[in-house]
């Protein structure tokens, strides 16, 4: 199998929650998307391994994407070493995305930053051909992607571009909302966190109407890329009109 995009994140949700958008749209416009969690999230507060499996599968049918894996590294201890390095990169060359997405560098969770690690380590090594891997015991052959963006989480950092998400965000906050053990839930008996305040929710919208007016729509997800962005058009680019 191979994809176009592969969106990798630390815990499910957290795709949904920071590119969920723009993964609905890549899949509307007839890429093949595929999401990657390295961790089960077994370690949140609310919910259990098994519910947040379930809530990860419903928010993938939302997406409409075309699979999705659990790395199952654990949670709260993705160390950036030889085995968890050799997960991902054997991810890589099993899907042959064009594109990654990932977290940025620095961000309030540690895990997002050592997934960010991680991750463009592994975009590196798995275009090295004397890194062997293997699939069901077959050789794995080299390949690298393209390159890779970073997504914002809960730090947010320089923006190299935002993508317009104003016809999908309503897909974005139904995929979130299918989490019902993080978001905010009158019946849940669970302890507050966070991510379960009512306002939580408001703030993915706000934030998504702040970045979607800068670039002069409704709707926006922004992204951080450290290679040269190249356009064969100035007028495409979406700006703010008179």
């Amino acid at each position: 199998m191979s994809v176009d995009i592969l969106a990798i994140g630390s815990h499910p949700d957290d795709i949904e929650l920071s590119c969920g958008g723009t993964v609905a749209k890549l899949v509307q416009q007839g890429y093949k998307v595929a999401l990657a969690d390295l961790t089960q999230g077994e370690l949140g507060t609310r919910g259990s391994r098994e519910t947040r499996a379930q809530e990860a599968e419903a928010a993938s049918k939302i997406l409409n994407v075309l699979t999705r894996r659990n790395l199952g590294i654990p949670d709260g201890n993705i160390q950036v070493n030889q085995e968890n390095l050799a997960k991902v990169v054997q991810l890589i060359r099993e899907l042959e995305p064009r594109l990654l997405l990932i977290p940025i560098s620095q961000d309030r969770h540690p895990d997002h930053g050592h997934t960010h690690q991680l991750c463009r380590e592994a975009w590196f090594y798995a275009g090295l051909e004397k890194i062997a891997t293997s699939l069901n015991g077959v050789p794995q052959k080299a390949f690298r992607p393209d390159r890779y963006y970073e997504y914002m989480q809960w730090y947010e950092s320089g923006v190299s571009f935002v993508v317009d998400v104003s016809d999908t965000f309503d897909i974005k906050m139904k995929a979130v909302r299918a989490y019902t053990s993080q978001f905010h839930n009158p019946e849940s008996k669970e302890p507050e966190t966070v991510l379960s305040q009512p306002e939580f929710l408001d703030l993915i919208e706000v934030r998504g109407r702040y970045y979607g007016r800068r670039i002069g729509v409704n709707y926006g997800e922004p992204f951080l890329s450290f290679f040269p962005l190249g356009i064969k058009d100035m007028f495409d680019l979406v700006q703010w009109k008179k």
